[in-house]
């Protein structure tokens, strides 16, 4: 695969996209939809980052981006009526932000490099088993049914390891930052670890002050 080594990016926060994993997006914004638009008539590649939460320290509007994001491609599009377009993005390979890219265009360009994460395009499935994970997922259903998200856990049993725990990572309430740190994990046994590292952080739980049993 040839990887490019200038993509568009589309930076949401506290939303983050894994290699092998697909997500649907909705896009509506003038920019994104140029930048959809765009990416169609090429190799439909683009990369999905999170901004930073800290301020800007020179005032300006763009806010500053975290260095490690996702590159994904497009697998499927539709436009509505409405003009919105409603896309499916697979996750390929993460990247590490060189630098900005100037240019005229409304949405944002940045020079990547994948030699961190060349591991990422290998189709092997990582040894782990669903018996590894069951404390994992148990904690993982009481907190999702304490912050009111609704996972359908007999589908995501039926996916491979990897594209589970990262579809958890993904759709999980956890912080920006949480998320920042599973997405730069080396690999998913490393992911796996920081989740039961991170979810031992909520067995004390701030909005009802009760234990996660």
């Amino acid at each position: 695969m040839n990887l490019p080594k200038i993509i568009p990016i589309f930076p949401l926060s506290n939303f983050i996209i894994f290699p092998k994993t697909s997500v649907p997006l909705n896009i509506f914004e003038p920019r994104y939809l140029d930048m959809v638009n765009d990416s169609m008539k090429g190799e439909k590649f683009i990369g999905m980052v999170q901004p930073k939460t800290i301020k800007n320290f020179d005032n300006s509007k763009l806010p500053i981006l975290h260095k490690i994001g996702c590159l994904g491609k497009i697998n499927s599009f539709k436009e509505l009526d409405d003009g919105r377009y409603l896309i499916e993005l697979k996750g390929i390979i993460r990247f590490e932000i060189e630098k900005e890219i100037s240019s005229n265009k409304k949405y944002r360009e940045v020079e990547v490099g994948y030699n961190n994460y060349l591991h990422d395009l290998d189709e092997n499935k990582e040894d782990l088993r669903f018996s590894d994970l069951e404390m994992i997922f148990k904690d993982f259903k009481t907190l999702f049914e304490r912050r009111g998200f609704i996972i359908n856990w007999k589908a995501l049993e039926k996916q491979s390891l990897d594209e589970t725990i990262n579809a958890l990572a993904m759709t999980s309430p956890f912080s920006l930052e949480e998320k920042q740190v599973l997405l730069e994990a080396k690999n998913l046994n490393v992911r796996k670890t920081k989740i039961a590292q991170i979810l031992n952080t909520y067995t004390y739980d701030q909005f009802d002050n009760d234990t996660l049993q």
